[in-house]
């Protein structure tokens, strides 16, 4: 497992995921719900795949340490939870903006 290539992974993902659930955000400020709420779906499409690479990282490391952890992995444990909460967070918000308009 080249962990570079893991850890880009994970941050290019979670970073594609912050900017589309921003976008959505956007656009439903301007009451674009159908265009947020398509964002807010390929936004999940990336923190799946975040996801599934983090998963990979947990299986390779058996609960032993196998995974050398370095300040960039740690890094990128934090932008893909930041961003899970950030989804979370704009659904609610976009679903907000569904109800009151």
């Amino acid at each position: 497992m080249d962990q570079e290539a893991v850890v880009m992974n994970i941050i290019v993902n979670a970073g594609e995921a912050r900017s589309l659930c921003f976008e959505a955000l956007s656009l439903a400020k301007k009451q674009e719900l159908a265009k947020a709420r398509e964002r807010l779906r390929q936004a999940k499409v990336c923190l799946n795949q975040a996801h599934l690479t983090q998963t990979q990282l947990i299986e390779a490391d058996e609960g032993e340490g196998k995974v050398k952890m370095t300040l960039v992995m740690v890094h990128a444990q934090d932008h893909l939870m930041t961003t899970i909460l950030a989804h979370e967070m704009t659904m609610e918000m976009v679903s907000l903006h569904e109800r009151l308009s």
